[in-house]
């Protein structure tokens, strides 16, 4: 299963790093290829980016659904591609490292099914580390922007 990780510390308390992510209004445009979102419930959400995958470069709608929300350490998800040729799930954590220093970390996985499965799959699996670590990079540094004095 195709999958990405990364990690990033931030110089701020752990309520301040939950105070931004519990709202995805706050960190979904910073994900890569972001178009837009819409809500329908507090737990389900469709999302829609412009993917650049190698040779796949196309609108992709996922449609991501909270499993939970742990305040204030852990979001987790999943998601399902509209044309249902994509699936998959990931979550965040925030972890308190120290008084005003917390850890962030992103894990996603998504696997294709259909006719091209075992090549798309191959590209999500060089594609999907770069896209979490983008997007893990870019909450931290909107956190840090948000809260400088």
């Amino acid at each position: 299963m195709p999958s990405g990780m990364h990690q990033v510390e931030v110089d701020l308390p752990i309520h301040k790093v939950w105070d931004f992510v519990k709202n995805m209004d706050n960190w979904a445009p910073l994900i890569s290829g972001y178009i837009q979102h819409r809500k329908f419930t507090n737990r389900q959400s469709l999302w829609e980016f412009y993917s650049d995958i190698g040779i796949i470069k196309k609108k992709i709608s996922l449609m991501v659904t909270i499993k939970e929300w742990i305040e204030p350490t852990k979001v987790t998800f999943d998601l399902k591609g509209e044309s249902g040729k994509l699936s998959g799930g990931g979550y965040y954590l925030a972890e308190a490292i120290g008084k005003n220093k917390t850890r962030i970390t992103g894990f996603l996985d998504i696997t294709a099914s259909g006719v091209m499965v075992r090549m798309v799959n191959e590209v999500l699996k060089s594609y999907l580390p770069k896209v979490t670590g983008e997007m893990v990079t870019a909450i931290a540094v909107k956190l840090e922007e948000l809260n400088r004095i």
